[in-house]
């Protein structure tokens, strides 16, 4: 652009306050949702009710659907059978959203104040702006954000006690410093999104920037393998965990994977290596770069692969020593608490934070400079629409908003902590295939 920098400093400001008054506009309804807003499973409604929640930090009351969306299947088709109205617990009842990280009898001992962390998002996919937004929400609620497999940008260093390093089968941005900083260290085996087709970043996402961290050449495609070709049994898995406590410790251990149908046995596996967390990535998450062909038509949906790993590790009787994440299209805290129902220990957000800082759903991301509103962008114009004091406390007020509303849902079904919802399918019912998850909430709450 040539312009100097006075005048690019007064064109980001403009475009700043346009957006920030344009987010805020939407929430508040003042004008209608565009044609194109949204999709079936991130409805105009889903998109605009989680720009309200990071508005407010609490579920609108202006009639938009924020639980769910309008995909005839998934969660969209579960419902809760809360309790009559006579039997919820008072509203100023103590109920219990913390989940401990580590179930083992050894080993650090971590909990977070919800059971929702971010999931990997790396430097090059998004901005580093984005990712001080995420870490900074993350540090004030007492969870986590994972790095992805890009690296860790130096202006996340003081965050690092709220930071999961990720180890992915590129091994970009992999140095024994950053393993060190981390209290969870995560292994990458699989990305729900595309399984087996290994991950990517287009070479005109690569910038100076991204490639110095990844060490590698600007401007050239980066493409990690599938699988590890390291790994091809539990006892090169386990060398891999080994690896990770030599050299630092006090970490835990998380392996991600995705939704095959012999998901169960690649779980169990796991746990036998030692891992203290199993992260499941369903088929309906992923970035606008993501193909439709292999999230539509290769890993299982995260609504299957959860009861089948629950009662797989159940009757191997090590359920309660592993904790069991789930990703993959969690879009809402009524996702969160139904996934919770079918036996995971918690969620891990990816997407849904990205709208709560104005994702529109465009599928942009991986295209020349990126994402015109600066989240899927490392150009140094367009990362600049994100600030990371206002991103946070978007993406925190969205997570106020969250542990509201899974308070709320366990008050109504008589509980007292998330981990007595985990695994109890009988608290949801089935609506039909065209059915719509909040069609009788508020008759029955």
């Amino acid at each position: 652009m040539n312009t100097d920098k006075s005048t690019q400093v007064k064109i980001v400001e403009k475009h700043i306050a346009n957006l920030h008054a344009g987010y805020h506009g939407r929430a508040e309804g003042l004008f209608p949702a565009p044609d194109a807003l949204g999709d079936f499973r991130w409805t105009d409604d889903l998109i605009l009710s989680t720009y309200y929640q990071a508005e407010y930090g609490r579920p609108p009351e202006n009639g938009m659907e924020y639980r769910t969306g309008r995909s005839g299947g998934g969660f969209d088709v579960l419902d809760f059978k809360f309790l009559p109205k006579v039997d919820w617990l008072p509203t100023e009842a103590e109920i219990d959203i913390s989940l401990p990280l580590n179930k083992r009898g050894e080993g650090r001992k971590i909990t977070i104040d919800l059971p929702i962390y971010g999931g990997g998002m790396s430097y090059g996919s998004i901005s580093e702006q984005v990712m001080l937004s995420r870490v900074m929400a993350a540090k004030k609620w007492n969870t986590y954000i994972s790095t992805g497999e890009g690296g860790y940008p130096s202006g996340l260093v003081e965050y690092k006690d709220n930071i999961i390093t990720q180890v992915a089968t590129g091994m970009f941005g992999v140095n024994e410093q950053t393993i060190k900083y981390a209290p969870i260290v995560e292994f990458k085996y699989a990305q729900g999104a595309k399984p087996g087709l290994g991950g990517h970043l287009l070479g005109d996402k690569a910038t100076d920037t991204v490639a110095e961290l990844r060490e590698s050449v600007p401007w050239v495609s980066l493409f990690s393998p599938f699988p590890f070709h390291s790994v091809y049994s539990v006892e090169d898995h386990r060398k891999h965990v080994d690896w990770i406590k030599t050299t630092n410790p006090n970490a835990l251990v998380s392996v991600k994977v995705s939704t095959p149908t012999d998901v169960d046995m690649v779980a169990v596996g796991s746990y036998y290596a030692g891992a203290n967390i199993i992260h499941l990535d369903g088929s309906y998450g992923g970035t606008g770069a993501a193909p439709e062909i292999a999230k539509k038509n290769i890993a299982m949906p995260i609504e299957f692969a959860v009861p089948k790993v629950h009662n797989y590790l159940s009757n191997e009787n090590i359920r309660d020593e592993v904790v069991v994440m789930a990703s993959g299209g969690v879009r809402t805290a009524y996702d969160v608490a139904k996934i919770i129902a079918l036996g995971a220990d918690g969620a891990i957000l990816g997407t849904g934070e990205l709208v709560a800082l104005g994702c529109t759903r465009c599928s942009n991301c991986e295209r020349g400079r990126g994402c015109p509103f600066g989240l899927t962008t490392t150009d140094p114009l367009l990362s600049q629409f994100v600030t990371p004091d206002w991103g946070a406390q978007r993406i925190s007020n969205l997570y106020g908003s969250y542990a509201y509303q899974l308070r709320d849902i366990l008050r109504k079904l008589g509980l007292t902590s998330i981990g007595q919802l985990r695994g109890r399918k009988d608290l949801l019912r089935y609506l039909g295939s065209e059915g719509n998850g909040s069609s009788e909430q508020d008759e029955q709450g």
